[in-house]
């Protein structure tokens, strides 16, 4: 059975879609068989991808609605080993489709159970927002990656991420895979700070790999390509790729 993970900050601006992206890449590369869920009407998880959200027969949306299967929705991308359902603009509209549903929250629980057995992992990029599609991503995952950006207002919102009201009522086995430090810069002593403050308050919940700061990770999904195939050698390739070594380590 594969294991589902949810990409998941409320705040903005904090890496998930990078991560998401990258780590997903990275996973494939090990040998491991991947779907990534673009849960995110932005869609940038699918463009970064080299997949045009416009193009896609079924999205998530179609999912669902019940308009599609996951099966049907899985489009292969640039990276051997890995799917992706892509996202798109429509998704903005199923929050107001899903609230008239008895079990709206469990609905991408019920959409992934018919694929969880054809992958290792299953990653989930959420929207930063914690609304019923985040709700949902979180109900469905095992666990939670949160990108944490190498800042203080960013450790702000963090135990509110850890959302009480999902673990008590909706998913009581949802754990935290780790807190994953991005866009950190070594030479700041204020990041040097953050990750001690995090393994501080967090400890084995914190990933001992962190993002660095990189110039080709950012322009990557410009070109439709993840880190690892537009440049293997720079630093956020070799990040992202510790990553997924990390994580594989963690789940034996």
């Amino acid at each position: 059975m594969g294991k589902i993970i949810a990409i998941a900050n409320q705040k903005g601006g904090v890496g998930k879609t990078t991560t998401s992206i990258n780590l997903a890449t990275s996973l494939a590369v090990l040998d491991k068989k991947v779907l990534l869920i673009d849960a995110d009407p932005q869609a940038n998880a699918s463009s970064g991808l080299g997949v045009d959200p416009q193009q896609v027969k079924s999205s998530i949306y179609e999912c669902l609605v019940g308009q599609s299967s996951i099966k049907e929705s899985v489009v292969e991308t640039c990276v051997e080993g890995l799917g992706l359902v892509a996202s798109h603009i429509d998704l903005v509209g199923a929050e107001l489709e899903l609230m008239n549903l008895k079990n709206r929250e469990r609905v991408l629980s019920h959409v992934l159970s018919e694929a969880r057995g054809d992958y290792d992992y299953i990653l989930i990029d959420c929207s930063p927002s914690l609304g019923l599609i985040t709700v949902n991503a979180l109900t469905a995952a095992d666990s939670v990656i949160i990108p944490v950006q190498a800042e203080y207002f960013a450790l702000e919102g963090i135990s509110k991420l850890l959302i009480k009201i999902i673990k008590s009522k909706l998913n009581p086995q949802l754990e935290i895979e780790g807190f994953l430090l991005t866009m950190y810069d070594s030479r700041l002593r204020l990041a040097n700070q953050i990750y001690e403050e995090l393994k501080g308050h967090f400890g084995n919940l914190v990933f001992n790999t962190v993002i660095q700061r990189n110039i080709r990770l950012s322009e990557a999904p410009s070109h439709g390509l993840p880190a690892l195939l537009y440049d293997c050698e720079s630093r956020g390739s070799v990040n992202h790729m510790e990553l997924a070594k990390e994580l594989i380590m963690k789940n034996r």
